[in-house]
């Protein structure tokens, strides 16, 4: 039987990290960083959504996706839903308008909870992850496909993983991997994961800055 906190607990504790504990990047502050034409770029903000679904039939989980292959950044690649912030956007309303776009996913302001901190990516980004929750059934989502090869629901005992750390010449930071759906899942992603499960799962405020990401990524 699961003893994994509940959706109010989980909001709870996602709320006092954002108010207590969160620590927010200025894309401004960062180094430009070459793209795959080898041109520099100026990091971007980005946004993800970590949206506890509670599936009547499966409970509560996280929505992971496999990006699609024809996709310009990290075709084939496990993500969280999510993508650049537009002009004019904040981050929560990008999130939301990526999590629609790309699952079909219609969530109000209401269901935000709450930030985990903002993760720089070697690719130029400055992901700030938001949390939302919801209840529905997996089968209302209707991915985008242009955007998205497969959904996956982890629920939270799935997620509630012990991480691998590898080391690799390129970096002197531990390059993190999450064991899930059956793959190695990689940092941003395994990044942010990782934190959501310190703090809503754990309620250990727990940094991811100084975690990796695998060479491949760094395009």
């Amino acid at each position: 039987m699961s003893h994994q906190p509940d959706l109010p607990t989980i909001a709870a504790r996602v709320a006092a990290f954002d108010h207590a504990h969160r620590r927010e990047v200025d894309p401004d502050t960062l180094a430009a960083v070459p793209g795959r034409d080898g041109e520099l770029r100026t990091p971007r903000r980005a946004a993800v959504t970590v949206v506890v679904l509670d599936d009547p039939a499966r409970g509560p989980g996280v929505l992971l996706t496999r990006r699609t292959s024809q996709l310009r950044d990290h075709p084939g690649q496990f993500a969280l839903p999510g993508g650049s912030v537009d002009p004019g956007e904040d981050t929560v309303t990008a999130a939301r308008r990526e999590l629609d776009e790309e699952l079909g996913l219609a969530l109000g302001e209401d269901r935000v909870v709450g930030l985990l901190d903002d993760y720089p990516t070697r690719s130029g980004f400055v992901i700030t992850p938001v949390v939302m929750t919801a209840r529905a059934p997996l089968t209302e989502l209707t991915p985008s496909p242009d955007e998205v090869a497969r959904t996956y629901h982890v629920t939270l005992d799935e997620l509630d993983v012990e991480p691998y750390y590898l080391e690799i010449p390129e970096s002197d930071r531990p390059v993190v991997q999450l064991p899930l759906v059956g793959h190695r899942i990689h940092a941003p992603t395994a990044a942010v994961l990782l934190q959501f499960r310190e703090v809503a799962l754990r309620d250990r405020p727990t940094r991811v800055d100084g975690l990796e990401q695998p060479v491949f990524a760094w395009r």
